[in-house]
């Protein structure tokens, strides 16, 4: 039964995408809060109790809205997005989706929040134009939208305008790299490192850091899940933090040359020197899938294949960058949210999950 009191002490979440690593973690940090939890996915890989399951294509607006029909959800969040050839593309299929799901709860009789979740390529510019206008950082809230299409632009001014005409207020979140545990999702260098590790270590391959000089010197920022979760609650439940526009990342900042390190110490494996080149995973890989099924029996790991685990892909584009990428905080601060989550422990807190539920071999 879905609870319709709209009252603060029963506060009913939709979240958006709650198969991901954004969405499973804010799950289960809301169930612990006393939050009511419906969750709407395509698919049903749900790793959270207590989660009341949609499952919808949210390209499909009318499917949308009969599976909505009976849910009437005070906040929303918007954890999910849909990869295409084109920017062009992604502005159309992710702005529809966002469209179709505000279409079926804008006009519920409780709805008051919707928080969206989006990331710094509204500073740095889609994959088409990346990086090419060089941003300044530390990013910051207030920096104007780049001159290119962009599909981050496209669903804030959907929100926008829904919030405007139906009167919820909204936020949006602005995360750096999202380090957190999730299975089968396209953006994970958390998991995805771990696994390099685990081939290195299994083949005496060298684990060497596989992306920019720039970016193996230069200072950089991530996201916890976690502390991503503790945001988007913080700023659902908090009138100071109300249709803002909000970074969100661990706090502290650190280069790849140390943390490589500390990385590698912990799965057990040796840093290679580093080659002064990027050296892509997805090159580096190209023929591990058999290593990977051979280590699971060895280990006696949960069956998941390679390609459902390590997106080699995306940790290639975020270790790749050649531009200094780090955020400021500042805002958020000022505001009240004074959370903070050492990045090291991100990393080491994921790998001893990933080792109890036997994704990757134990220490050894």
């Amino acid at each position: 039964m879905i609870n319709n009191d709209p009252s603060e002490k029963n506060k009913t979440a939709l979240i958006v995408g709650v198969t991901g690593i954004q969405g499973n973690t804010l799950a289960n940090e809301l169930i612990q809060h006393g939050w009511e939890v419906i969750g709407l996915s395509r698919r049903s890989t749900l790793n959270s109790s207590g989660v009341q399951e949609v499952r919808v294509d949210l390209n499909d607006g009318e499917a949308v809205k009969v599976a909505l029909e009976n849910v009437h959800p005070t906040h929303v969040f918007f954890t999910c997005w849909s990869m295409q050839a084109t920017e062009k593309e992604n502005c159309e299929v992710n702005g529809r989706m966002i469209a179709n799901l505000l279409r079926a709860v804008e006009q519920g009789p409780q709805l008051q929040h919707v928080a969206l979740v989006t990331g710094l390529k509204h500073y740095m510019g889609p994959f088409e134009a990346y990086a090419q206008n060089k941003p300044d950082t530390p990013f910051r809230e207030e920096q104007e939208r780049l001159p290119y299409e962009n599909f981050y632009y496209t669903q804030e001014d959907i929100l926008f305008d829904s919030a405007t005409k139906h009167q919820f207020t909204w936020s949006v979140h602005r995360p750096h790299t999202v380090i957190g545990y999730a299975l089968g999702n396209a953006m994970n260098m958390g998991v995805t490192l771990s696994i390099y590790a685990a081939i290195c270590k299994e083949t005496n391959h060298p684990f060497v850091f596989p992306g920019s000089p720039e970016q193996y010197d230069a200072a950089v920022d991530v996201t916890d899940a976690r502390i991503l979760a503790k945001h988007l609650e913080w700023a659902a439940t908090h009138s100071e933090a109300a249709n803002q526009a909000l970074n969100i990342v661990n706090g502290d900042i650190f280069r790849w040359r140390r943390m490589w390190n500390i990385i590698a110490e912990d799965l057990g494996v040796e840093a290679a020197k580093y080659p002064g080149q990027p050296t892509p995973l997805e090159e580096q890989m190209i023929e591990a899938a058999p290593i990977w099924d051979h280590i699971v029996k060895k280990y006696d790991l949960q069956p998941y294949p390679l390609k459902t685990l390590a997106s080699w892909w995306h940790s290639d584009a975020d270790l790749g960058r050649t531009i200094e990428t780090f955020t400021d905080m500042s805002k958020s601060r000022r505001l009240g949210f004074l959370e903070y989550q050492e990045s090291k422990n991100s990393f080491l807190d994921l790998f001893e999950r990933l080792r109890e539920e036997r994704i990757i071999p134990p220490k050894s």
